[in-house]
């Protein structure tokens, strides 16, 4: 898989991108996160990338030019290679587990990222093909977003987690949140792991595990229960 992230900050998202698993996913070939800086797609002599918004207003608006350069420059031939574009910005759809199986299904991703006041509308009527949100809250930028996005996303991607399992068992796969997790030591501090998963009976070990992730899930998030 590949992903294009566009941004004015590079140096703040590729260390994300090249530690940890996504780093180690990059080296082996699994996915392939490539970032741009938005400026040099600009043709003004400071690489300004914003102005003022018609009709008055605070704060600059991030223009357009820019980033219809960057993604004629990144997918030249985009009507056959048809990677999807997507802005990021508060007023998309939320970001999910659905959400993010979806997009892990597509080949080529080109995420671009918002700032100031917002991005010029003809960049998401006209370049993007949607918007996503990564929740019902406003950020400084799109990077922040971009490392949730591609996170999310590549982690989904067959062999970025060495065992599919985790993957297959985590919070919302199932609509539940997941269960309550303990290690070494069995005492610590006087709080005891219960017993249950002490006593090496698999299919109660499974049984509790099922009936604490829907004890938890109705506890913190009986929306996931709706329906």
């Amino acid at each position: 898989m590949r992903i294009d992230v566009v941004t004015i900050f590079p140096d703040a998202l590729k260390p994300f991108f090249d530690s940890a698993l996504l780093g180690k996913a990059g080296e082996r070939g699994l996915v392939d996160v490539r970032v741009h800086d938005l400026r040099d797609y600009t043709t003004n002599k400071h690489r300004k990338v914003d102005d003022e918004p018609f009709g008055g207003g605070p704060g600059m608006v991030m223009t357009p030019e820019p980033f219809f350069r960057a993604v004629e420059s990144i997918a030249p031939e985009r009507k056959t290679d048809h990677p999807r574009v997507i802005l990021l910005g508060p007023q998309g759809p939320r970001l999910t587990q659905q959400v993010a199986h979806e997009l892990a299904a597509i080949d080529w991703l080109v995420v671009l990222c918002g700032r100031y006041e917002g991005v010029d509308e003809r960049v998401a009527t006209e370049l993007a093909d949607e918007e996503l949100s990564v929740g019902d809250y406003v950020l400084a930028g799109g990077e922040a977003a971009a490392a949730v996005v591609v996170d999310a996303v590549a982690r989904l991607l067959p062999g970025v987690v060495g065992e599919p399992g985790s993957v297959e068992r985590e919070s919302f796969e199932d609509g539940l949140l997941d269960h309550p997790h303990y290690t070494r030591p069995a005492d610590f501090h006087g709080h005891q792991v219960p017993e249950v998963l002490l006593s090496g009976d698999h299919a109660a070990i499974e049984r509790w595990r099922r009936e604490e992730a829907q004890r938890r899930t109705r506890e913190r998030r009986p929306d996931l229960l709706e329906g």
